[in-house]
């Protein structure tokens, strides 16, 4: 496989280490007390915007891990710098990727689908397209680089979900 298509995988991994982030976040303890929704309770339409399940402490700290990440893998592996804003592309991955994930959730709060119910393959997909759309503000991505971060994302979602899901931090394997 060329070093490219490599590179391009581990550029993109903030984007999928923000995306499970959350999870682990919420159990660490003090910081799983901040509990605040993104949605701050509102409703629109008679229905939650966003719901209980995405919070600011997910946004935020999936956000900050994501960053953390983007440095070391940029220190590990020197190649997948694309700019000299190694922590910001890495937070804008990030942030991305959950906000991605928090628009799928309006959506699916619109269309009636409860919060938590599986909704493929919208779930695999929200992170990787918020995640490109955010970090394209600071990267010139060629377009064969967003393809292979779509192609190998989307089953990379599904096997860490499913790991998740044996180790017990997730309540469905998908």
């Amino acid at each position: 496989m060329d070093n490219n298509y490599i590179a391009a995988v581990l550029f993109f991994a903030p984007a999928g280490i923000a995306n499970a982030a959350p999870v682990v976040i919420n159990r660490i303890p003090i910081v799983n007390s901040w509990k605040t929704p993104l949605d701050f309770g509102a409703s629109w339409r008679g229905k939650r915007i966003t719901g209980d399940n995405k919070t600011w402490r997910g946004l935020v700290g999936g956000a900050l891990v994501a960053g953390l990440s983007a440095l070391l893998i940029g220190w590990l592996v020197p190649e997948t710098i694309v700019n000299d804003m190694v922590f910001v592309t890495g937070l804008l991955l990030g942030a991305g990727a959950l906000v991605g994930d928090g628009v799928e959730s309006i959506i699916k709060r619109q269309l009636g689908i409860a919060p938590g119910q599986k909704w493929f393959p919208w779930d695999q997909i929200d992170y990787i397209i918020g995640g490109l759309l955010f970090v394209l503000m600071v990267a010139d991505l060629p377009l064969w680089a967003i393809i292979t971060i779509i192609i190998a994302y989307f089953p990379l979602h599904l096997l860490f979900a499913y790991i998740g899901y044996l180790l017990g931090l997730k309540s469905t394997p998908i």
